[in-house]
């Protein structure tokens, strides 16, 4: 199978293309004698992550179970609506392109802020939440802020994503490079904006300075990083259990194809800092340790290919490089400012 999900960035399309049954460069591919241990390096990365002072074993983020149904990942996110599960769709004229192999297009520019994003933001913002409520030894905190340096999508979901939580405020720090409607659209979506900088990241190290600062002062503040963050990545691998459940429920030529030789050939994914592959990752490798057997055998082999705009590949820059060492490129040269990184998530590599 082809799966292309479609998301909406603030200036481009992007698309995620699952594709199945083709040999594609991969960065990561499973089978029955080869398994990740990608899981190890979220753990560790969790653990570095604050812990409330007197968290139960339900928020304590050492205490997720990483082959737990898929129902019950970002499970508390998903009751609250604060993001959709999008339609998956046949595509005639790719499946067409790619004869004999079927295309289909997940349609993830329809979660409410326009991009896969929400999925990530909302994990995260319950997480926090709950998190500090546990801290504060009450159901109903007094307020607390997520601050975060993205005038792009990440703003727009951690935004549209916050406002949805009781008691929870949001700070965005955009450079000076972003466009007035965004900035208009953050604010009438209830933000408070701040502009400083020249680039992201001079807007990034004052929103870290701002998270600090309310720490020293006893406040309630987290700083959500647009890509590199275990939560947002738990969220965004939500994607996947939907793929494959949606897969499963769809009953395309059932004169000739069986459950149980379904698979999943490669999954395609646009990266930017790498937030979306680590949650592609996430889910694929879940639903393959996971006790359902015929969802593991779907993604049994699946590939897993990283695919970048040149003038913004700090990706394969980093993949590519002769010990796995993290490449910072000098600026971004590329239309694709939504991808634009300059740096990758080191846990992705």
């Amino acid at each position: 199978f082809f799966i292309l999900t479609m998301s909406l960035p603030t200036t481009i399309t992007i698309a995620f293309l699952v594709l199945a049954g083709l040999i594609l460069p991969s960065v990561h591919s499973l089978s029955n004698n080869s398994k990740p241990n990608f899981q190890d390096i979220v753990s560790k990365m969790r653990a570095d992550l604050p812990q409330p002072k007197q968290a139960s074993p339900s928020v304590s983020l050492s205490n997720i179970d990483y082959a737990s149904p898929p129902s019950c990942v970002a499970q508390e996110a998903r009751s609250l609506n604060l993001f959709s599960t999008t339609p998956l769709i046949h595509s005639a004229p790719l499946s067409r392109l790619c004869h004999p192999h079927p295309v289909f297009l997940k349609l993830d520019l329809l979660q409410p802020s326009g991009s896969f994003k929400d999925r990530g933001m909302a994990h995260l913002c319950t997480t926090v939440k709950k998190m500090h409520n546990s801290a504060s030894n009450s159901d109903t905190a007094d307020r607390m802020k997520v601050i975060s340096s993205s005038g792009g999508n990440a703003g727009l979901a951690v935004t549209t994503v916050a406002r949805n939580i009781p008691q929870m405020d949001v700070s965005v720090i955009v450079p000076e490079t972003t466009k007035p409607l965004v900035v208009e659209k953050l604010r009438s979506l209830g933000a408070e904006v701040t502009i400083h900088g020249k680039n992201w990241n001079a807007a990034d190290a004052l929103a870290r300075q701002w998270v600090d600062d309310a720490k020293r002062s006893g406040g309630g503040a987290v700083y959500v990083s647009p890509y590199d963050n275990p939560l947002l990545w738990t969220g965004h691998s939500t994607v996947i259990d939907e793929i494959i459940t949606q897969l499963l429920e769809q009953s395309f030529d059932q004169a000739t194809t069986q459950t149980n030789n379904m698979k999943i050939g490669a999954v395609l994914a646009s990266v930017g800092g790498g937030g979306l592959l680590c949650g592609i990752l996430e889910g694929v490798e879940r639903n393959y340790h996971g006790s359902n057997e015929i969802r593991s055998n779907l993604v049994r082999g699946t590939k897993v290919v990283a695919c970048e705009t040149e003038g913004a590949a700090s990706f394969a820059a980093s993949f590519n490089s002769d010990n796995g060492s993290i490449v910072c490129l000098d600026g971004i040269n590329s239309i694709a400012t939504s991808l634009g990184a300059t740096s990758v998530t080191p846990a992705v590599i």
